[in-house]
């Protein structure tokens, strides 16, 4: 596979963006993918019952004016720093480069999993929180799956003294202990589900039924690209922050652009939080990565779904012949879930993004890998990217040639080798007792 290239016609920009800030509403990434009143294509929309039409106007009304205020932004970037504590780092991954290509593709992580809470949900947390506050609500309802949004709420929830319900589907409450511990601890509930599979996709209906129950005081902290517009679009807007400082710091670090951006896909909101740095460099190849599971099934609608409707929009998802939702797999209860953002949807088709998808078992061995040859422990939604690095890198490696030099900004020589940057979205204590049942069969 041919790597892509940098365009050479135009200077690298080191610093598009030297903060948080969040796009203008009249311009900004949703312009530039096509996205027009929650559309990106054919994809997305607000397939929602009428009780919630008034709180997603309230919402997209709230999140327009925040894009205007420089005080909103400024309390977010305020909190972005001193409370979750970024930027977090870029780590140059030297081990895995020698182990896995033998030292042809240089890798580096981009260190998610050291935010406070040990995940990137922390970043839309922060910003969904102050909204809630300046639309008045005082309570607050989340889905969560592997427990990291469910942890990230649970955390802004107190920091900002509301009352917090956190779904989660019962397999999830089971594999999931040390989060659920830590929500508690946070002071807020944990609901238990236990209808369906009991996972992400019925904890997420759980939470939407509440929440047309109480849209007066209550607001829904959706954790991923996912649900009726504005919710893609603004979750989107309130990761960009993890692309933001990545473009940043690998021209630092290297002098050039990657040739390859991975991250796992689920929801979609690592991924996008990360892609959306890279989207105006053409010649950067943006991987998404989903969860294929094992022959207890999958997790990768873009990869083996259709378009339908889930959970209030429009986008790829996991259906039979009559339209009913599929039970989705995944030994990452982040990714168990069989749909996905509109926006992933619409950049499949537009060919923007390449998505595939490892197995459970891929996913364990890059786990593994990364533990024992870096000392790092990721969550085991990130080891899928890393489990489709580890197969790419490991494949001869093309020449990219001296176009991806950054002449004039340092003086590194062109590096003829592929440069892959992998978003480390969360880390993996959550999954320690989940690995150990598997490592002991």
């Amino acid at each position: 596979m041919a790597p892509h290239q940098p365009d050479e016609t135009k200077p690298i920009d080191k610093g598009r963006t030297s903060s948080a800030a969040l796009p203008t509403v009249e311009g900004g990434h949703a312009a530039a993918t096509g996205a027009s009143r929650g559309r990106f294509g054919p994809y997305g929309g607000q397939y929602v019952p009428e009780t919630l039409m008034g709180c997603l106007f309230e919402l997209e009304e709230a999140y327009q004016a925040a894009c205007r205020s420089s005080a909103f932004q400024d309390e977010l970037d305020r909190l972005l720093k001193d409370y979750s504590g970024r930027p977090t780092p870029l780590t140059f991954a030297g081990n895995l480069t020698a182990r896995w290509s033998r030292g042809r593709t240089r890798i580096y992580l981009k260190r998610e999993d050291l935010n406070h809470t040990g995940a990137h949900k922390i970043n839309n947390c922060l910003g969904q929180i102050l909204l809630a506050r300046k639309m008045g609500k005082s309570r607050i309802v989340a889905e969560t799956g592997a427990g990291q949004h469910g942890v990230a709420t649970a955390s802004v929830a107190a920091l900002f003294n509301m009352t917090c319900l956190v779904y989660m589907g019962e397999k999830d409450m089971l594999r999931q202990k040390p989060n659920v511990l830590r929500m508690r601890l946070h002071g807020a509930e944990v609901v238990p589900v236990r209808s369906g599979t009991g996972t992400l996709k019925d904890a997420t209906s759980e939470t939407i039924r509440d929440w047309v129950t109480n849209v007066r005081d209550t607001h829904y902290i959706i954790g991923s690209t996912v649900g009726p517009h504005p919710y893609p679009t603004m979750v989107r807007d309130f990761q960009r922050i993890i692309g933001v400082e990545a473009r940043r710091q690998i021209l630092d670090a290297e002098g050039c652009l990657p040739t390859h951006v991975v991250a796992c896909v689920g929801g979609g909101s690592n991924a996008m939080g990360i892609f959306t740095g890279f989207f105006e460099d053409q010649g950067v190849r943006l991987v998404g990565v989903e969860a294929g599971g094992s022959s207890s099934g999958h997790s990768a609608a873009l990869c083996r779904g259709t378009p339908g409707v889930l959970h209030g929009s429009f986008s790829y998802l996991l259906h039979d012949a009559d339209g009913q939702v599929q039970a989705a797999h995944s030994i990452a209860p982040g990714l168990d879930y069989p749909g996905v953002g509109p926006e992933h949807s619409h950049l499949k088709d537009a060919g923007r993004v390449s998505y595939g998808s490892v197995s459970d078992d891929e996913a364990l061995e890059a786990f593994s890998e990364l533990c024992r040859f870096e000392g790092i422990l990721p969550a085991l939604e990130s080891s899928h990217a890393l489990a489709w690095t580890k197969s790419f890198v490991s494949a001869p490696c093309e020449p990219v040639g001296a176009g991806r030099s950054n002449k004039g900004q340092n003086e590194r020589k062109p590096d003829p080798r592929r440069l892959v940057l992998v978003n480390l979205s969360g880390r993996g204590d959550k999954d320690i007792e989940a690995v150990k049942e598997r490592l002991d069969r």
